[in-house]
This record gives structure tokens, C-alpha cells and sequence, in this order.
């Protein structure tokens, strides 16, 4: 059902899983740490399901995984992690296909884009150059940029702000249930991509406006006189 109908101008896309593969550095951190905790590690697609939602989320979850006490052992394993993982961030990660293709084609066509994630911003900000991808992007809002992080929406709105955007005239590309809660707290339409952590079968379940199989698709589906929905 559609609540409200915009013109968009401004494309926020979320960063893991749906801009770039960071799945590898993040379980390669991830299982570092508990090995410093000595604790044997956790099969990728275990920890891969973690991300998403933070990094204290990802590490209480993995503690929790590797029968260790979450709540006791909690700053020391997230010291632990971001010093892995900040030696370690872009090392293992590729830009999903179409990606570049895609942001290169909404750029031409004149929309503002950002990166809204979870991510702590001192870890976003170093991948998204590495991969050439800061380029593309006027403002990075990470998990600790303000207060408040995805699936709340006030990142969206904040984003917006910076860019002088209309949050109305605004989408959201992503590919998890937190992108979906996010969006739908905005009152923006929310565009969720196949190949992103849920899978494509994941991807399928989830209430979004429409699904992508590559970046490269949504210049089309957002051409101008072409209006978008937040249902």
C-alpha cells in the first residue's frame, strides 16, 4: 500500500553487504578475537549473520557463540576486535559487482548520494577509500556519528540534514531487516538488494519496495517522472 509519493533526489545505501563485501575482515576479526580469548573460531557463515546491527551487537553475539560470558568479557573482546579489525579493514573486502557501474550512472543523473551504517564511522570511512567508493559519496553517517543508529531513523533524517536533502524525496538501498525498519521509520521507500547477507531467498522475504540484482538496475527504476513509494 503506498502512504506517500515523492520525487527522489537523494539515495542513501547502506555499506555492508550492500555497497561492498566486508564480510571477510569482519569474521577474520571476529575469530581473532576469540582467539585471543582462547576460544577456538566460528564458522564464516556464523559470524556473517552477525553483521548488521553494530559492533557491540557482533561482538556479544560472537561471545556468546564461542560459549563465552557476553557481558564479563565485552570491552575487553571490542578493544580486542576494532584493533584486529582496523588492521585488518579492506584488506579481504571487494566492491560488489555493478556497484561502481551504478553509483557512476546515479551521479550523472544528478542525485545526492550517502552511506547511512552501522559501521562505526572510524572503520566506514578508511574502506569506503580504500575501495574508491568515498568519492562517490557527499556524507558518511556511521554507528557512531550521532546518538542514534539504524533500525532508528534518525541517521536518515541527520544525513539528509547534511546534504540540505527533503527526507520525502529520499531512498534507502540496503539489504537486511534493519534497512527495512529504518526505512519504514523515515516514511521513505526502502530498495533491498539479492545479493546482499540475507541471500537471495532472504532478500525475497523481506518488505521492500522492490529488489535489486545489482546497483546498476536503480537509475532505471528512479528515472526522472518516475515516482517512488514508501508503503
Amino acid at each position: 500500500m503506498e502512504s506517500s509519493q515523492a520525487t527522489c533526489r537523494t539515495v542513501l545505501i547502506d555499506l555492508d553487504g550492500t555497497l561492498v563485501d566486508s564480510a571477510p575482515d569482519i569474521v577474520a576479526a571476529a575469530n581473532q578475537m576469540l582467539a585471543d580469548l582462547h576460544t577456538v573460531p566460528l564458522p564464516f557463515d556464523t559470524v556473517a549473520g552477525f553483521i548488521g546491527k553494530g559492533v557491540p551487537n557482533l561482538v556479544r553475539r560472537s561471545l556468546e557463540a564461542g560459549g563465552l560470558h557476553a557481558t564479563a568479557d565485552a570491552a575487553q573482546a571490542e578493544a580486542l576486535f576494532h584493533r584486529h579489525y582496523a588492521r585488518i579493514n579492506g584488506s579481504l573486502s571487494r566492491v560488489f559487482p555493478g556497484v561502481i557501474a551504478g553509483l557512476d550512472a546515479l551521479r550523472a543523473q544528478g542525485y545526492r548520494l550517502g552511506c547511512v551504517t552501522n559501521k562505526p564511522e572510524s572503520l566506514a570511512a578508511p574502506l569506503l577509500a580504500m575501495t574508491g567508493l568515498a568519492a562517490y559519496l557527499e556524507v558518511v553517517i556511521g554507528g557512531d556519528t550521532i546518538a542514534q543508529m539504524k533500525p532508528d531513523p534518525e541517521p536518515v533524517r541527520h544525513a539528509c540534514r547534511l546534504l540540505g536533502a527533503d527526507v520525502a524525496g529520499s531512498v534507502l538501498v540496503g539489504d537486511s531487516p534493519v534497512d527495512v525498519a529504518t526505512a519504514r521509520g523515515a516514511g521513505i521507500p526502502i530498495y533491498i538488494v539479492r545479493y546482499g547477507y540475507a541471500g537471495p531467498a532472504g532478500a525475497e522475504a523481506l518488505d521492500c519496495d522492490h529488489l535489486l540484482d545489482s546497483l546498476e538496475d536503480l537509475p532505471d527504476i528512479l528515472a526522472p517522472g518516475r515516482r517512488v513509494s514508501a508503503a
